[in-house]
């Protein structure tokens, strides 16, 4: 298995906020990194899921309570201590600044300025 990192696709509706339009900003972060790397997407399987919940691919990978996005499931291969949390025996990273250290440790993209 590859590293796999769920995104949500842009332009949902939050029942929470009738009427309003959202997207993700730190999934539109990564999407951008995505865009300046291109070589990411062939190293890494990209998933675009959509809002609601449950989110079915996460859960099935990572369990119910994990599915808050965006996350980047590890493939077995990586090194240990990339990881932000583990269940069902997968090792995953969340956050957008954990998962920006992932890429550039485990894929080879440049650090973030800081």
């Amino acid at each position: 298995m590859r590293d796999r990192l769920f995104l949500l696709k842009p332009d949902f509706e939050d029942p929470a906020f009738p009427g309003r339009r959202f997207f993700c900003w730190h999934c539109a972060l990564l999407e951008g990194v995505l865009a300046s790397f291109p070589h990411l997407e062939k190293a890494i399987a990209v998933e675009r899921i959509a809002w609601p919940r449950p989110r079915q691919a996460v859960v099935e990978l990572i369990g119910v309570e994990n599915q808050s996005l965006p996350v980047l499931v590890l493939a077995d291969d990586a090194e240990p201590g990339l990881e932000t949390g583990r269940a069902n025996g997968r090792r995953f990273v969340e956050g957008k600044d954990a998962i920006l250290r992932a890429l550039t440790l485990r894929h080879g993209i440049p650090e973030a300025h800081p």
